[in-house]
């Protein structure tokens, strides 16, 4: 199923002034512009619970530190918005993110596409801008196909879609299929869990090889 778009984020992607003749770079910003389950590792052990990393997946994975207790999927989706409320504005930026971007924009144009709670956007952008990313960004819910085919549909140039979950590279697979697709996860434990994503073109998780590779392709295509 591809989704639909949300009228709110069709909102959002319509404000952004897009030139049609330059390629764009979608990157999504959890586990890829910013470090999220490092602190989300913390948070937990602050409130005494913990991440058994036992899969890629936050439910099944959260537990009470004194008996073990697995959080149902409603208690996680909670306790992710307590830890959005607290640490959304002050995550640490992925190594070589900020200079990647900075290098590429010279070449293309950058997009954020976030699915972090629409209430969080003012602290998503605050924590980016920090960090020398002060990009546009899109607050998104759902699947991202919907959302990269609307935003890739504005140009004639190559459009590159960076992002951690295999679902999102799947949804844009499907929406969007000429879409380049980069599957990228920071933390090494959780790249562990998880191979490349089957429908990405490349599985990166570094930036200085992800700027390399979109470095390239807009070369060989002329741009």
């Amino acid at each position: 199923m591809m989704g639909m778009l949300p009228k709110t984020t069709n909102d959002q992607i319509r404000s952004i002034p897009i030139d049609c003749g330059s390629p764009i770079i979608i990157s999504d910003a959890d586990e890829v512009l910013v470090v999220f389950m490092a602190r989300f590792e913390s948070f937990l052990k602050y409130h005494g619970n913990y991440f058994n990393w036992s899969s890629f997946k936050l439910t099944g994975n959260v537990r009470r530190l004194s008996d073990d207790y697995i959080f149902s999927q409603k208690e996680v989706f909670s306790l992710l918005d307590n830890f959005f409320e607290t640490e959304t504005a002050t995550l640490d930026a992925v190594p070589g993110a900020n200079e990647a971007l900075q290098y590429l924009s010279s070449r293309a144009q950058i997009i954020i596409l976030s699915n972090v709670p629409a209430a969080y956007h003012t602290d998503r952008k605050v924590c980016l801008t920090k960090h020398g990313m002060d990009y546009p960004l899109i607050v998104n819910s759902g699947p991202k196909g919907p959302a990269v085919k609307a935003i890739s549909g504005k140009t004639h140039a190559p459009t590159f879609f960076i992002d951690d979950s295999p679902a999102n590279i799947k949804s844009v697979a499907n929406a969007a299929n000429h879409v380049r697709r980069i599957h990228f996860v920071h933390d090494p434990r959780l790249a562990k869990l998880i191979g490349p994503a089957p429908d990405s073109h490349y599985r990166s998780d570094f930036w200085i090889r992800t700027k390399n590779i979109i470095d390239e392709e807009l070369t060989a295509a002329g741009f």
